[in-house]
């Protein structure tokens, strides 16, 4: 609650800073033509700049170093008998003064030692808030006398002001670039340990996936099959199907609320369409599993077909409606921007409406078109729970859509699910799938720019 108080207070004395800078402003600026009088709220968005960084940085360090050193404050008090228990039972100990400390339940009954210790965590904390409030409300009065005392006629808050922007942007678009070079290193570095145990031609061409690990050597499955193959066949299976059923009908629809819709009816119609995108996937496993797939299996028992209750067509299918928005909506936005000069070039030259859409209108959209196919066989590629309600568990080697399979990231989530540790072959081969799917998807990415590119320049 402290921290709160804290918070809105400097975004109080930010606010009191801005229009103490500006008004300051306005009056030193009076009866003189300048920069100052024609842009006032830039002088006092330096003077809530000063007031508001200094004090965040501060408090977000602080709280940042603040359990470490109350950790090790909280060591130096204890007994020496506690500081020389073994780390894991330590880390317990200062758990439960902490939960102690807090009002939590704790792992054993509270002794006067474990109650005294909770109580010079408490003290110590309420000093360092104290201190923390202090600190920040006095560099934030601090900094927003000092800015104002700057404000000047001939002061260029201006660029000051768009050099913090800018600096802003760029440590921004730093921490973008660093979280996903996080992300590329944390599945490289995992699935190398994983590869080390495991061959990468047998991963990558092996055709049996099995890897249920024993705990014990001498227990039955002591060694686990880790070929993948089944795993990417079903995600291609399922895939196809998703886009086979996604493509035809969301590029259409989008034709058609493009070109041929009348307005009333467009603005009705694409937001409904468009409503699909915004249902839990999980309701679309339920509907996949207690509707479409029953449906397909009493429809291919009267045909004659043998068709299983969990099967890769009932999942491709309603992945497809899944991701018929993301097709539709990035190809009519697409279309429809499409300029009218080139519809009437075509309608000059004696072609016919849909004679211009197939020669012209697509053509011209076809970068965004393929953007949003991309983007929906991401969509398709990265789905689980349709898969797993729909689908099922069961790795198999087929490419008949009748038949139960499973995907990639299925077996992700499986595999980091149960009491497995963290470094078996098991756990890690979720890192491998990972790695070998984040490798597709960029090939498929610059596959598709290189298109993009050949057909923009095309266009253009």
């Amino acid at each position: 609650m402290q921290l709160l108080i804290l918070v809105l207070t400097l975004i109080v004395l930010s606010v009191i800073g801005f229009y103490l800078g500006r008004s300051r402003a306005v009056a030193t600026s009076a009866g003189r033509t300048g920069h100052c009088i024609r842009s006032p709220g830039y002088y006092g968005w330096y003077v809530a700049l000063w007031c508001a960084l200094p004090a965040l940085l501060v408090f977000v360090g602080w709280l940042a170093f603040e359990p470490e050193i109350l950790r090790a404050i909280l060591i130096d008090s204890l007994p020496q008998s506690a500081r020389e228990l073994p780390p894991e039972r330590l880390s317990l100990l200062l758990n439960d003064v902490r939960s102690l400390a807090s009002g939590n339940v704790l792992s054993r009954a509270a002794d006067p030692e474990l109650q005294a210790a909770a109580e010079r965590y408490i003290g110590t904390l309420r000093i360092s808030r104290w201190a923390l409030f202090a600190a920040v409300l006095a560099l934030a009065i601090g900094g927003l006398l000092w800015a104002r005392s700057r404000v000047a006629p001939r002061f260029r808050a201006r660029n000051r002001v768009e050099q913090v922007i800018t600096v802003f942007l760029i440590a921004s678009s730093i921490v973008a670039i660093l979280t996903t070079v996080g992300i590329v290193l944390s599945l490289v570095f995992e699935a190398a340990r994983f590869f080390v145990r495991v061959p990468l031609g047998d991963f990558l061409f092996g055709l049996q996936w099995s890897p249920q690990m024993a705990l014990r050597s001498d227990q039955v499955g002591a060694a686990g099959a880790f070929g993948a193959v089944p795993l990417f066949v079903g995600t291609l299976l399922i895939a196809f199907i998703a886009m086979c059923v996604a493509m035809p009908v969301g590029l259409l629809s989008a034709i058609y609320m493009a070109e041929y819709a009348h307005p009333k009816f467009r603005a009705v119609a694409k937001p409904l369409l468009e409503i699909l995108a915004g249902i839990p996937t999980v309701v679309y496993g339920f509907f996949a599993a207690l509707t479409v797939a029953p449906f397909f299996r009493n429809t291919g028992a009267e045909l004659g077909l043998s068709i299983s209750s969990e099967s890769a067509l009932a999942a491709g299918v309603v992945m497809g409606i899944m991701i018929i928005p993301f097709v539709s909506s990035l190809s009519d936005d697409v279309i429809t921007a499409v300029p009218q000069s080139m519809r009437e070039g075509s309608y000059g030259l004696g072609a016919t409406q849909s004679e211009t859409i197939r020669r012209v209108i697509i053509p011209a959209a076809l970068p965004g078109i393929i953007g949003g196919f991309l983007l929906a066989i991401s969509r398709a590629i990265g789905e689980t729970m349709i898969v797993v309600m729909a689908a099922g568990l069961a790795a198999n080697l087929t490419a008949n859509p009748f038949e139960a399979v499973t995907t990639v990231t299925v077996q992700i989530a499986t595999l980091l699910v149960g009491d497995q540790e963290f470094d078996s072959p098991k756990t890690l081969a979720a890192f491998a799938l990972g790695l070998v799917l984040f490798c597709v998807t960029l090939v498929l990415n610059i596959i598709a720019l290189r298109i993009v590119t050949k057909y923009r320049e095309q266009y253009e």
